[in-house]
């Protein structure tokens, strides 16, 4: 398994157990959910940091360096529309986002990939943006 998927498997650990920043990151690989929807996705890789409302206030927020994004407000700063596009090359891997800070999120495109076929990652890459672009404040 490649550096990139490891730590990208490691912070997911560490997140899905929402465990405090002095704790210890066990490694081990990811595991694939069977649900694809955009939905169960965000629950199950994003929401530990994200928040189950997309907030930024998951419970291992406080455990990353840099703070989680408000999901909710990606319309808003990008002069009320939803840069899909952009979002879904930021959970790919495919671009860093400055605006993200640092790379603590995992490059999901990769970590997906190491368990998952590519079309099935494809449509859970696809489904997971367009959830992300339904929770968007109104103005």
């Amino acid at each position: 398994m490649s550096k990139a998927v490891w730590a990208a498997t490691a912070t997911a650990l560490l997140l899905a157990l929402g465990v405090h920043a002095q704790a210890q990151v066990k490694r081990e690989p990811i595991k694939a959910i069977d649900e694809v929807s955009g939905s169960a996705t965000f629950k199950a890789y994003c929401a530990q940091c994200h928040g189950v409302s997309g907030r930024g206030d998951g419970p291992a927020a406080k455990a990353l360096k840099t703070p989680p994004a408000d999901l909710t407000m990606l319309a808003q700063r990008h002069n009320g529309q939803f840069p899909a596009g952009a979002v879904k090359q930021v959970i790919n891997g495919d671009t860093a986002n400055p605006s993200h800070g640092s790379r603590e999120m995992p490059m999901w495109g990769p970590v997906f990939r190491s368990v998952e076929n590519p079309s099935v990652v494809e449509l859970r890459i696809m489904n997971l943006v367009k959830y992300l672009e339904g929770m968007q404040e109104k103005k």
